[in-house]
């Protein structure tokens, strides 16, 4: 299957990030993670750190989020939490910066925003190497050791239940993606010239 969207989510302190920018840089496309958050605030006039902590307290109740979904389906914007207008936000967001052509998107259900667009393929990047994973959480992202897995659960939890809220699936079943990468068995090279082959 060729691709022209590559919807990336990945584990913290699996090197997704780093691997889908440095495809994106070789494969002369845009990549789009932060940068859907910062369009959001300015067009909602509300701070990145504010969206960031709507992302980290959105439940993963599964009647919310058959609640959010009904909603947004229905077109009943008024309804919705203030995390669920971020998450509307966020996906028209994607849908705009899809217009501009192929691109990577970092994280935000970005697979749902372009669930009806031709040729998306969805993608899991995952560390199995429990020690490589940590390595790069302390000397990479600087969180200090002690706290590298406390931070590392915190995040990855945050991302978990944002997906399920807005999706109702589980962000870490490899049923859901396409493709899934270890970065902890492939080097990061590898990852790259994969994900560069996925390329129409």
């Amino acid at each position: 299957m060729k691709g022209r969207f590559i919807a990336i989510e990945r584990e913290y302190g699996s090197g997704g990030t780093a691997i889908a920018r440095a495809f994106a840089e070789r494969a002369g496309i845009c990549c789009y993670g932060r940068e859907i958050l910062e369009e959001v605030s300015k067009e909602q006039n509300i701070s990145v750190e504010q969206i960031e902590r709507y992302e980290e307290t959105v439940t993963n109740s599964f009647l919310y989020s058959v609640y959010m979904l009904a909603q947004t389906a229905a077109g009943r914007g008024d309804m919705l939490t203030a995390d669920g207008h971020i998450y509307v936000k966020e996906q028209a967001v994607i849908r705009q910066l899809a217009a501009n052509g192929s691109a990577v998107f970092l994280g935000h259900c970005a697979a749902e925003a372009l669930a009806d667009y031709e040729g998306v393929i969805k993608v899991f990047i995952r560390c199995s190497d429990g020690e490589a994973k940590r390595r790069r959480i302390v000397e990479e992202y600087g969180i200090l050791e002690g706290k590298a897995d406390a931070v590392r659960r915190k995040f990855d939890r945050k991302r978990a239940n944002y997906y399920y809220a807005n999706t109702v699936k589980k962000w870490d079943d490899f049923k859901n993606y396409d493709l899934v990468l270890d970065s902890g068995k492939l080097v990061e090279e590898t990852c790259v010239k994969v994900l560069c082959a996925l390329l129409g």
